[in-house]
């Protein structure tokens, strides 16, 4: 075995973690007769030699061995090295995909593997019939994904389903046909007639779900009209299924392992769908016992959902089923899986909510927790589940909050659900974790999504503040108590904050600082007595953000004169965020600030987007014309849509969206579409949710003509 291996110049290789000299260990790791050894290579090979998916040359000299230890019936695992080639050679780089000059080697070597790979890929034949059910899993989908004759796959994928035993197995089966018809268009026609006959009533529950995933993804036309009900047919029916030993297929018709008969054909499905006599009897059954549904109907669920992508009532009323399953584990994939449509599309989801809230009540921690977590995003649209959110706060104080063993505390998943839909209900909570000796990080933006109801927290939020140790971890401990007080405005809490602001640490210091300079500023003139520790550090650069001080004393004196000098001088800072922070002070000025109109507008062309939308709404805010800024919001706004949040805002406030405009028609088109304006594919953020939701709020009332706060004269 691994003739010539010894001749690869391995130590002039490099891999992940450095020169490639141990690949060599690996590959004979893998080859080993102990399970610890083969597990340990396997993770190397993944960790090193194809570092997140990275192909090296030492990733392309291990290609023919990797070869060779498929083809070996001695070797144990094989399945995981089948799997292993297919992702190495399974990277397609698309003809139009950029490549930057330093990733013109990674890509050559993609190519390369892609083409060692699939030059070798006949093996796969060979490997669909093994007597090891992990080889004959991996292999459809390697054929699938490289194979360079895919009709001769689908074929023999066709070919095996009546003849395979294993059902794993035989569900990959179908994947990789899904596969062929989406890499191979000219295919989807044969492949979707296939999948088809496979979803009829005469096929066992899973290859039925199986085949209906597949063709949600490649040919979604080809769903039957009822899709519903169908699925929720086969869910019921997998939910009856009792358990059976590794191999067994699906008992269906009270035969196990047999199909039952297809509509079509006068009592049996076609023969190529027909279960071989040797894997009927290898199919049948230990003893029956109930069980929830197979561990993979979650990932077939997902791939159903995934193809069904835009069909939101569809795949709400699917979700709304899963989660009335009595399988606990169904209703936590259900519950994630409304995170992931709720995320993504926008759509009437209160029913949805209204049974997820329900989870809240159940005696299974993971499903409580799944139903707060997804809760927890939804802010406003939490509302159908705000009693059941209440009772699970009142009847569990020990989840209130949740103490990690690195990093400050944080609210629990139901507290925070309970606050941001701003339900006094939340507050016994909420005082329990301000009163803490450290506060939870988020107890302050909870505090401020109650608003005027959480006053009754003031006192505590003092004594809070009166009490914090202004030491080095001043920064975590005050930044909470700070957030809240600014929230509510509590301008009683001025001694407590500008305690702070005194004694806060050389330490993040500046931090410290800022928070309790924005909380004097929300206080607004009745916080006269700190003009005096203002204007101080108004003199004293470097004591704190000049900027930040500056804003305070407007809001606080509203003397324009004394600081319009210093943002101005902020507009010359060098990092970007400081630049916003002056342009964003000076719109505020309103119309005193008219002499810096021709700075903001020169940085109209800044290359940093969010500038550039800050300067425009802050030109309209000090010269009161509207024309030039629109434009340069609308162009923002078509450049980048994570700006559209604060775009919309400020075209709410100008009133620039009159019927025919330019505006209208853009924010009119926003409203219409059905996907969230910055969903993304592969990641998410825990508040993108509420920003869409405010997105469509802005947009609505710009449209209405209703104009927020005029700018100040």
């Amino acid at each position: 075995m691994f003739a010539g291996i010894d001749e690869v110049d391995w130590v002039s290789m490099e891999h992940a973690y450095g020169p490639a000299g141990d690949v060599p260990a690996m590959l004979w790791g893998l080859a080993s007769a102990d399970p610890e050894r083969r597990e340990a290579a396997l993770d190397g090979m993944y960790g090193a030699v194809h570092h997140q998916g990275d192909v090296y040359a030492c990733t392309l000299a291990s290609i023919p061995f990797l070869f060779e230890l498929v083809a070996d019936p001695g070797i144990q695992d094989r399945g995981s090295i089948v799997e292993l080639l297919t992702s190495i050679g399974g990277i397609d780089l698309d003809e139009d995909d950029e490549i930057d000059e330093d990733e013109i080697e990674g890509a050559a070597n993609y190519a390369m593997a892609a083409t060692a790979v699939t030059a070798g890929a006949g093996v796969f034949f060979e490997l669909m019939s093994d007597e090891d059910p992990g080889v004959r899993l991996n292999a459809p989908l390697a054929l699938a994904a490289l194979h360079d004759h895919p009709d001769r796959v689908l074929a023999l994928l066709r070919e095996r389903l009546p003849v395979e035993p294993d059902e794993e197995v035989r569900l990959a089966l179908v994947e990789a046909a899904g596969r062929v018809a989406l890499r191979h268009r000219s295919l989807a026609g044969q492949a979707a007639t296939w999948l088809t006959r496979l979803a009829g009533e005469g096929f066992p529950a899973g290859l039925r779900l199986a085949a209906l995933a597949q063709l949600a993804r490649c040919a979604p036309d080809a769903l039957p009209g009822d899709v519903v009900r169908v699925v929720t047919g086969v869910l019921r029916q997998l939910r009856a299924v009792p358990v059976r030993r590794h191999g067994a297929g699906p008992a269906v018709g009270g035969q196990p392992g047999v199909a039952e008969a297809h509509p079509d054909t006068a009592g049996e499905p076609p023969a190529e769908e027909r279960l071989a006599p040797a894997a009927r009897l290898r199919a049948l059954p230990d003893a029956p016992v109930p069980r929830p549904a197979a561990p993979w109907t979650a990932d077939l669920l997902r791939t159903l959902h995934a193809g069904l992508d835009d069909r939101v009532a569809e795949r709400t009323a699917l979700l709304t089923d899963q989660l009335r399953s009595p399988d606990r584990q169904q209703r936590i994939d259900a519950l994630r899986m409304c995170g992931g449509l709720i995320r993504t599309w926008r759509g009437e989801y209160d029913e949805l909510v209204r049974l997820a809230g329900e989870q809240l009540a159940t005696p299974d921690p993971r499903l409580a927790e799944a139903a707060s977590h997804l809760l927890e995003e939804l802010f406003g649209l939490a509302a159908p589940a705000a009693d059941a959110l209440a009772a699970r706060v009142a009847a569990d104080p020990e989840s209130w909050v949740r103490d990690w063993p690195s990093g400050p505390p944080a609210l629990g998943s139901a507290v925070k659900a309970l606050a941001r839909l701003g339900d006094v209900r939340a507050l016994p909570a909420l005082a329990a974790a301000l009163e803490r000796p450290e506060v939870p990080h988020d107890a302050g933006l909870a505090v401020g999504c109650l608003g005027a109801a959480a006053d009754p927290l003031t006192g505590v939020l003092r004594r809070g503040l009166a009490a914090l140790p202004l030491d080095e971890r001043a920064h975590d401990r005050a930044g909470p108590l700070l957030t809240a007080v600014a929230a509510l405005r509590a301008d009683e809490a001025l001694p407590e904050v500008l305690r702070v602001l005194r004694g806060a640490p050389e330490y993040r210091g500046e931090w410290v600082r800022t928070a309790a300079l924005r909380a004097i500023g929300s206080f607004g003139p009745v916080a006269r007595a700190a003009v005096p520790e203002l204007r101080t550090l108004l003199r004293s650069p470097g004591a704190a953000s000049a900027t930040e001080v500056a804003r305070a004393l407007w809001a606080v004196e509203g003397d324009a004169g004394a600081v319009l000098p210093v943002l101005v001088e902020g507009l010359r800072a060098e990092r970007v965020h400081e630049v916003r922070g002056a342009v964003r002070a000076l719109g505020g000025l309103g119309e005193r600030a008219f002499v810096v109109a021709p700075r903001l507008r020169a940085l109209l062309g800044h290359e940093e987007p969010w500038l550039r939308v800050d300067a425009a709404i802050a030109l309209w805010e000090v010269s009161g014309r509207a024309g030039e800024s629109v434009a340069a919001l609308l162009a923002a706004w078509e450049q980048n849509r994570h700006v559209r949040v604060r775009v919309a805002e400020g075209l709410a406030r100008m009133g620039a969206a009159g019927a025919g405009s330019d505006a209208a028609g853009v924010l009119r088109a926003e409203l219409a579409s059905v996907r969230r304006h910055h969903a993304m594919d592969g990641g998410y953020g825990s508040q993108d949710i509420h920003e869409d939701e405010r997105l469509l709020a802005f947009c609505r009332q710009a449209l209405s003509g209703t104009t927020g706060k005029e700018p100040a004269t």
